[in-house]
């Protein structure tokens, strides 16, 4: 299956949403369903913590199921969570909001689905930064918006730069979706970056939709919020969870923070469709965060240690790539071997068993790259990069030679 794939024809095909025709299936999708179908696989594909939840939350969850809190809670999530939240955002970044400002959502993804319905009238126009997380333009799309893709490159460390989100405003432009630290490139935006994208905000009147999931993963700097800086957060939606920094991403739960009117807005829509956020999920949480996060900082210290070790050994391997210094991604390089980044990807897989994601499916411009997820044991990622260095070596593909300081 092709990026490009569209909707399956069938004898049901007519009553399916031409929108939902029209719309390619995931690019991450094709390569998962790969590795799924292949013996003896070494995974730097599945965008995912290999850390299990922290003993602290499973005993809450599990207490939580004896006490029989299995049924479902306020629409916005229960109301020691929400102020548990508010504590957080106040205490970890400096954000102000009131409980009624904060919204419990299944995962930050259905936070992304519903700030994009909550705040789009048909045709108007969000800037997404691009390479991006796979679910962004669709969700817009459905929303009866227009994406409009903003390029960054490599040569900025995969920045948002102003020049370039301002040469993609017109008329009907909306709002701006950021998703800093950044999946799938693992760059990051200073304070001083951030506060050019604030400057465009303010001087064309658009929301920011700050997708910070991964804000408790960095190495070397501290997340900035872009909500933090000064009248920043009267215009943005802010959207974080607990998948990344408590490595419970199956356990479904995020939240939004904003202005009122619009968390409401959004509080409007998940109420008719998802009702609450899941019940049990929540008490771990909620316990989680009274607890203290010192699990975060042993987690962080260890993927900084398998960060250094890809990225230095691809380089050492030829392959290009600028320092990531948040998520836990690489995405280094692959234009000088003369193949696609589906090419590369699908060779690699099939030939040396190594599963990386080729960058076109995170958008046009992360064509002639790949995604590599070090969240994987120091050994699996040793004997990838073994792997990695022997199917360049075997094909003699170009090597390229990576200055000390690159």
């Amino acid at each position: 299956m092709q990026n490009g794939e569209q909707h399956k024809a069938g004898p049901f095909n007519e009553y399916v949403s031409r929108t939902v025709q029209g719309m390619p299936y995931s690019g991450i999708r094709k390569f998962f369903d790969l590795i799924a179908q292949t013996e003896g696989i070494i995974s730097l594909g599945v965008g995912e913590p290999d850390y299990t939840t922290p003993e602290v939350l499973k005993d809450a969850c599990k207490e939580a199921l004896d006490q029989g809190h299995t049924k479902y809670t306020s629409n916005s999530g229960t109301p020691e969570l929400r102020s548990e939240i508010a504590s957080y955002l106040a205490t970890r970044f400096g954000l102000r909001f009131s409980d009624a400002s904060v919204l419990v959502t299944v995962g930050v993804s259905e936070g992304i689905d519903l700030a994009l319905r909550a705040i789009i009238n048909p045709g108007d126009e969000v800037l997404i930064g691009e390479p991006c997380y796979v679910s962004y333009a669709p969700c817009v799309t459905f929303a009866g918006g227009r994406p409009v893709m903003v390029t960054t490159r490599a040569e900025d460390e995969f920045r948002l730069r102003k020049k370039h989100l301002i040469a993609g405003i017109s008329e009907r432009t909306k709002a701006i979706l950021l998703c800093y630290p950044n999946n799938p490139t693992g760059a990051i935006m200073t304070r001083e970056d951030l506060e050019e994208v604030a400057q465009v905000a303010e001087a064309y009147n658009l929301l920011v939709i700050s997708d910070e999931a991964y804000a408790e993963l960095t190495y070397g700097v501290e997340h900035t919020s872009i909500a933090s800086l000064p009248g920043m957060q009267e215009r943005t939606i802010l959207l974080n969870g607990f998948s990344k920094m408590f490595a419970m991403t199956g356990w479904r739960l995020g939240f939004a923070a904003g202005p009122e009117e619009l968390i409401d807005a959004m509080l409007k829509i998940h109420q008719y469709t998802m009702l609450c956020a899941p019940s049990i999920s929540q008490y771990a949480v909620l316990k989680g965060l009274r607890g203290g996060c010192g699990f975060i900082k042993e987690m962080v210290d260890e993927y900084n240690r398998r960060r250094r070790l890809l990225v230095v050994g691809l380089r050492e391997i030829g392959l290009p790539c600028f320092e990531p210094r948040g998520a836990f991604y690489a995405f280094p390089s692959i234009r000088h071997t003369g193949m696609t980044s589906e090419e590369f990807s699908e060779r690699l897989l099939f030939e040396s068993k190594v599963a990386v994601v080729p960058g076109n499916a995170f958008g046009a411009s992360g064509e002639g790259f790949v995604r590599c997820c070090y969240a994987t044991s120091t050994d699996r990622l040793e004997e990838a990069l073994e792997r990695v260095d022997g199917f360049i070596r075997r094909y003699r593909l170009p090597r390229v030679v990576i200055a000390e300081n690159s």
